[in-house]
């Protein structure tokens, strides 16, 4: 549960099924698809250029296996392993991988997969110190927001609208970097486009949440673990 987005690249040496997973990858609003890879040696190369956060890793593949490709990394990105062979299970947990999915793949197999992932990477966030506000720049001066006076966050493209409990802060920065500077414990990404403080939620009623006065949407594919972190 949130790194907020979980960067990955795909590799298969099957045009289709890579073209299948890049579909699935599309999505899920926490995943974010950095390279697609044909074999093994292209992913070394691609993860020298990029370090991503998780691999979707074929087995069977030319030049070098998944496994043994995996195998050769000292601190490898989580993996997702995708294969038609489940002989491979017992060694592909061994390399501690995150999930082993057996094709062909259905998408609710797939989401199921990516939210381990989801909460696999927050509570790595959740184990991180934390502090208890921070300073944005707004209107050219810099403004202390503390953390307990936030109901939500709004993202607009390269913008984030700050939501207090007295007033609205609108400061440059992306969600996604707004994300990793908030502690895990209180704040949640529901939607591509929102944060909410979870202990200001006071309602859930459908794929909304009710903070005072106002609705912050859920997606599908945040609801499960949203909800979950809301009635913990």
């Amino acid at each position: 549960m949130t790194h907020p987005k979980i960067s990955c690249i795909i590799t298969d040496d099957e045009p289709f099924a890579r073209k299948g997973l890049q579909g699935y990858v599309e999505k899920v609003d926490f995943l974010e698809l950095k390279s697609v890879c044909e074999d093994g040696l292209q992913l070394g190369r691609q993860l020298q250029q990029q370090p991503v956060d998780l691999l979707f890793l074929d087995i069977q593949m030319p030049h070098i296996s998944g496994i043994e490709f995996l195998s050769t990394l000292r601190e490898p990105p989580k993996v997702v392993f995708t294969t038609a062979f489940e002989q491979y299970a017992i060694r592909g947990f061994e390399l501690d991988i995150l999930d082993y999915l057996l094709k062909p793949i259905s998408f609710e197999r797939f989401l199921k997969a990516s939210n381990k992932a989801y909460e696999y990477f927050q509570s790595k966030r959740e184990q991180a110190p934390e502090a208890s506000y921070l300073f944005v720049k707004a209107d050219g001066k810099l403004e202390k927001i503390i953390f307990s006076n936030i109901l939500f966050i709004e993202g607009l493209e390269n913008y984030v609208i700050i939501h207090l409990e007295d007033r609205k802060v609108i400061t440059h920065a992306t969600l996604r970097s707004f994300l990793e500077k908030l502690p895990a414990r209180q704040f949640m990404q529901t939607h591509k486009s929102y944060i909410a403080a979870l202990d200001k939620v006071e309602r859930i009623e459908g794929n909304l949440l009710h903070i005072r006065k106002h609705q912050v949407p859920v997606s599908r594919n945040f609801r499960e673990v949203v909800i979950a972190a809301i009635v913990r």
